[in-house]
This record gives structure tokens, sequence and C-alpha cells, in this order.
């Protein structure tokens, strides 16, 4: 192929522009230039190859500088008090030549071979910019005459190629194409001219093969780009390695100040990590404490002693390995212990063998199966700041879809309840000599709800209901309002219990401390269809920042409540702000629509608009005929003036 002598190159006549108007240009005229790129491209590159170099060609034409000589003899003239020449259509066109001639010359140096004999030039290598990883592009594929042209244009060298293209793409006539050659250094352009084929095909040049701005996109070899990611992440673990060694005292990138080298060892992870540190409580220390929570625990289970079993479990909270199945609560930091945990529990549950310790922080659940310790479970769950009502229970093991648990050393009885049989006695459990309880049902998390355990536990002069969550902490029921919290021991807070336990998957697994259930309002439903009652759950967290609430709506004869409204991190229905407002769309007996909406006690006044609903009440409940599917805005009035929204 005749190379571009870029040596004896002549100077270009055409003056380099204002970088502004040679942007314009690149900007304006860019598939065209990219498509010239493409076209002069050897077709040896490789379709998705010659795409990139093709558009890294045109964004490169950009001259460099801020600006050209046409602008500077502008400023000049204005600093003299001229007035400068506007920018009108020749110095566009001339924007556009120079730009398209820095396209060209890219082009035809990208064809020339690479030797040792000289530095390869820019355009030889690939493209730093554009880059795309995971894929091949190349332009829609054509016809029988575009393949012919295609297969044609790659007999041809670089200046034929060009030739080509000036006269098929650029319209210009020999002498412009001349010209133009002879300015991108080709040696002989009349050869080039002459080679450059019959006009008569010069319309397929314009065709959709041929645009590399349209692409179609393919996986490039998924085995080999595999093969390639694992060899680079091994030689970054190795530059890993060496750089921690270079860092190390004595060298490096940097001093720690008054730190300890990495390799020192240190007195309180020694003692955290030492199983004879670890804090047992005395059996009948919650019995004479100013304060009842998980710290007076005492350490129970058949393993309390066993060094070795105590060792493993702390260096597993320590530096969980990859055979390790970690969780945490949201609002849960892992990480190892801040000094010598509490021990709560070390013994064999079931299959495994589980270990459970506080460090006034968390309580962290360890567990190994009995037949080896090459793999292991780590739970973490935030438990600060718990108090008797919140700390009478932890889940020791779920298996086969039963549950354990590990009662608190208060606790003198242990009852099994079904929430969606209110009706029903509490069944008595008998749990062993640690306070570990017969494995009972696990609410399920999703699915059919035909049944929903909770635990009566009974001790401190009162019976408390917990449940299963997903978490290694039990999560307290409650009923009332906000503020004035109880437990639910009456059959009317059963009965709310029972139609609304199925809605607590959706609070499952987020750090759930307790769950209060409000019955905020009863409404009389119209046209004599009973009495609806409007209840608000609200889920209060362990981290006390992401508590969901819910505001549920009851009709009477229905099995279950429906969910009217939910929120998260919203301080409505609890201390903060003891009120709620839902509304929900509600079908008559009759087949009549209605919008109905209550309030709690707060409000004075409702109002809806839109979805060709329009309508008020005084008081804290609304009903107003509606057509099906309204879509509305609800809004209320306090007491006190103040404007309030619906829980959202």
């Amino acid at each position: 192929m005749t190379a571009p002598d870029t040596a004896t190159r002549p100077p270009s006549p055409v003056p380099p522009p204002d970088v502004e108007l040679a942007e314009a240009a690149i900007v304006e005229h860019y598939p065209r230039l990219v498509r010239l790129a493409y076209l002069v491209l050897p077709p040896a590159l490789g379709r998705n190859r010659r795409v990139l170099t093709a558009h890294s060609l045109a964004q490169r034409a950009l001259p460099r500088g801020r600006r050209g000589a046409a602008a500077e003899a502008a400023a000049a003239a204005a600093v003299q008090g001229g007035v400068p020449g506007q920018r009108g259509s020749a110095g566009g066109e001339s924007g556009y030549a120079y730009v398209r001639l820095r396209v060209l010359r890219g082009a035809l140096e990208a064809g020339i071979p690479l030797t040792f004999k000289a530095l390869p030039r820019r355009a030889q290598l690939p493209p730093l910019l554009p880059q795309v990883w995971g894929l091949r592009l190349f332009p829609r594929s054509g016809g029988a005459e575009e393949l012919a042209l295609d297969q044609w244009l790659a007999t041809l060298d670089g200046p034929g190629r060009a030739a080509c293209v000036l006269r098929a793409l650029e319209r210009l006539p020999e002498p412009e194409v001349l010209r133009v050659l002879a300015e991108a250094g080709v040696a002989n352009p009349a050869a080039a001219v002459a080679e450059s084929g019959d006009p008569a095909n010069d319309a397929l040049f314009a065709s959709p093969e041929f645009d590399p701005c349209v692409l179609q996109a393919r996986p490039t070899d998924l085995l080999r780009r595999r093969r390639f990611a694992r060899a680079a992440l091994a030689g970054a673990a190795a530059l890993a390695v060496c750089g921690a060694l270079l860092a190390l005292p004595g060298g490096g990138w940097g001093a720690d100040g008054a730190a300890a080298p990495p390799y020192a060892l240190n007195a309180a992870a020694e003692q955290a990590l030492d199983p004879g540190k670890v804090v047992r409580v005395a059996p009948t220390a919650w019995r004479t404490s100013s304060r009842t929570g998980f710290s007076t625990w005492p350490a129970r289970g058949d393993r309390t002693d066993d060094a070795e079993l105590l060792r493993r479990a702390l260096a597993v909270w320590a530096r969980p390995g990859r055979t390790v199945v970690a969780s945490a609560t949201p609002g849960t930091p892992p990480g190892p212990p801040m000094g010598p945990p509490q021990l709560l529990f070390a013994g064999t549950v079931d299959q495994a063998v589980v270990v459970l310790m506080y460090d006034g922080l968390r309580v962290v659940r360890y567990a190994e199966p009995r037949s080896g310790t090459s793999v292991a479970a780590l739970d973490f769950a935030r438990t600060d700041a718990a108090s008797a009502e919140s700390a009478t229970a932890l889940v020791l093991s779920r298996v086969d879809g039963n549950v354990r648990y590990l009662t608190a050393p208060w606790v003198t009885g242990v009852g099994l309840r079904d929430l969606l049989k209110p009706s029903e006695a509490t069944a008595a459990l008998k749990p062993g000599r640690d306070g570990v309880t017969p494995p009972v049902a696990s609410p399920a998390p999703a699915g059919n709800c035909t049944a929903w355990n909770a635990l009566a536990l009974t001790g401190g002069g009162a019976t408390r209901l917990v449940t299963d969550l997903g978490e290694v902490t039990a999560a307290r029921l409650t009923s009332g309002a906000p503020g004035a919290e109880r437990d639910v021991t009456e059959g009317a807070e059963l009965g709310d219990w029972s139609r609304i336990a199925c809605l607590l998957p959706s609070v499952r697994s987020h750090g759930v401390r307790s769950v209060n259930a409000w019955t905020y309002a009863k409404q009389p439903l119209p046209e004599g269809d009973g009495t609806a009652t409007w209840l608000c759950t609200r889920a209060e967290t362990w981290a006390g920042t992401e508590d969901r609430v819910q505001a549920q709506f009851l009709a009477p004869g229905a099995p279950l409540a429906a969910q009217a409204a939910k929120a998260e991190g919203s301080p409505a229905c609890g201390a903060r702000e003891p009120r709620v407002l839902a509304g929900v769309l509600w079908k008559s007996k009759a087949g009549q629509w209605y919008v109905l909406a209550a309030g709690s006690a707060q409000f004075a006044s409702l109002s809806v608009s839109g979805g060709g609903v329009n309508g008020s009440a005084n008081g804290n409940r609304l009903a107003v005929k509606a057509p099906e599917g309204a879509q509305v805005e609800l809004a209320g009035k306090l007491t006190d003036g103040t404007k309030a929204g619906v829980l959202r």
C-alpha cells in the first residue's frame, strides 16, 4: 500500500479555524465524518475496531489551543477599535474542510503497518477513547451489493479508498479530489483516483452498512473474558500483598502516627478473643440489678465450659472466613467485639452447636454443625437499651420450619398462641432447664397465611406476647394508643391482631423491636352495612430510624384487614406524632363505591377532591360517593387548625 509521506507533507492551504468553529463543524457533520473515516480505514482492523477508531478520529479532529488565527485577528481588530468580521457560510465551510482533512490524514496513517524502524503514530494504536467493554459493535448488515462493495474496497489501498469516499460521499470533482489527497499527504493522488473505480456504485456508500453511528451489539468471547478476569484478580491480589509489605514500618507510603505496627499485639483485642476472659453473669444477678436486660442473663447451656468452642466462636466473630454465612439486621454494625463479650448460651441445639454472646450493643449468634467446624453461621442483632419488656427471648435455631427460643431467666411460664385463633386458649410449653423451649412452628414469611404462632411469656408480674420475625431477637407485640402501649391480653385486642397478623411479613428482617396495633377509629358504613375498624400498626426498630407504619381498614365480616396506607421512617402513629389519617375506596353491598376516610381523634375535619369526587365532613370520619377506580386526594385539619395529610 502507498503510505502517506507525512515527512514531506506540504503545508495545508486550509488555515486552522477558530476552535469553537471547528467544534461546531464536528458536531454538525459528525455522522458524515465518522462514515468517511470508517470507509478509509483498512478492513483488516475488523469492524469493531474500525467503528471505535472512526469515532476517535472524528473526535480528535478538534485543533489544539483555545483560539485560531481568525479569532486572534478578530480580537486585535476589536482592541484597535475595528469591527471583527462575522462568521458566515464561508467560515463554516472552511471549518468543515479543516476537520475533514484531519480525519482523512488520521485514517490514512492508521493503515500504515507497524514496524520497528519508526515510532508508532497515534492513529496506528487502538483508540484511548471511546472505549466499550464487554461488547462488540458493528454497523447493520446490508445486501449483496453492499457486501460486494465492501470486498472490493478491501482490495484497494488507503489512498484509493480515500479517493472513492471523497468522490462518492463528499461529491467533490476530480480536481478537488486530487487537491485534498495531496493536502492529506498522498504521494501519488492521480494513481489513487485512477483506481477508485466506477462512479456508478457511488450511491451504495450511503448505505446503513457503512454507517458507524447506527450500530448492533454482541458479547465478546465470554470464556476468554472470564479467564482474563481471573488472571487480573490474581495479579491484583499479588500487587496488594507487595503493597502491604512495602507499607510496613521502615518504608512504604507514610507513617501511621502513634498507631502500633500492623503486626503488634493489642491487649484489648487479645482479651476480646480470649475464651478465658468471656464474662459470665451470676444466675441470680437479674433479681438485684438496677436494670434488667440482656446484661443480666446468666450463661446457660451444656457447652459453657468448652474453651475450644468459645475460641472458634470468637475467632469467627472477629474474622469471618469464606465458608461463614454472615447476616446483620439493618442498623447493626458488624465487626469484632469491643472487649470481652458476655456469654449468654453455649450448647447443642438439634443438629447444631450454638453460642450466643452479648457485647452491650449487639447479640451475636454463632452456629456450627455438630458433624464438623468447616462451615459456620454468624448473625448480628442490635439490642442496645434493651429492657425487661424487650429482652424476654432470643431465637436459638430454625430447623425444618420450626424455631426454638431461649427465654429470659425471669420468665416463669411459656405458652403458645395462634394469633389467627384468638378464641382458643394458650397451649402451655415446658422449657428445658436452661430456658430452651421445645420446637414450635415458625410463622410463615410469605404465601398462604393459615397460622401465626406467638409465645406468651409470663414473668415479672406480666404476660408478654412475642413472635419470630426472622431475626435473633423476638419482637414484642402490643396494643394501645401511642405512648400508652400495653401487652396483648384482652379478647378485643387479640381479635384485632387476628385480623392483622398476616401483614407482619412486610416487616420481617428489618431489625424490629416491637409492633404496636392501635384502633384509632370506628366508622359506621354507608347504607347500613355495619361498622368498620381503622387500625394503625407501627413496627419500631432497634435502630430507631427506619420504623415502619401501616394503616389498615377492617370491614365487618372480613377475615383479614386491608392495608390502606404505609410509610417508612415516619413519626406518625408514634409517641412523637400520635395521629394518623388514611382512606380507602370501598364498595357497598348494593354495588355503590365510596371514598371512606378516618383519622385519629386529633382531626376536626376531613376533605376529599379529585377523580370526580368532591366532599368534606366535620369530625374525623368521611364517606363520599365516588366512581369506580377514582384517584382522589385526602386532607385533614387538626383541632388546633393545623392542616395534616394522609399517611405516606
